[in-house]
């Protein structure tokens, strides 16, 4: 048994060398859609995923963060990228999700659920 990243599974599991029990997401994806989510497989609320995000040195210019934000976002639009991404296995998150304000409260959310989890089996890092 392993939990791993669709990008690194999706070949096996495209070609039938592994079964996938369920995926840690709140909803099924797009491109594993016949695999049910945790909640469906009888582990509600176990959920976790694999995120990026753009960070700029503290102090950079607004207008700066605006075109950089800008110009993520516009790739991520474009249908070539998203089909990529979509066949690695990433859901890109919608438009209003893709701002540094978004990030910023997915990110401290992320810190809220598992700090209490990282301290209480006292894991470190090297």
């Amino acid at each position: 048994m392993m939990i791993d990243a669709p990008v690194t599974i999706l070949p096996q599991l495209r070609a039938g060398t592994i079964k996938a029990f369920a995926m840690l997401a709140d909803h099924r994806l797009a491109h594993a859609a016949d695999v049910p989510t945790t909640d469906e497989a009888g582990l509600p609320g176990f959920h976790l995923s694999n995120w990026f995000g753009l960070w700029a040195p503290k102090g950079t210019a607004k207008e700066i963060i605006v075109k950089l934000n800008a110009a993520a976002v516009n790739s991520l639009v474009e249908q070539t990228v998203r089909q990529k991404f979509a066949d690695l296995g990433f859901d890109i998150p919608a438009r209003e999700q893709l701002t540094p304000e978004a990030l910023a409260a997915f990110q401290k959310a992320e810190i809220e659920k598992w700090w209490p989890i990282i301290k209480a089996a006292n894991i470190k890092g090297d």
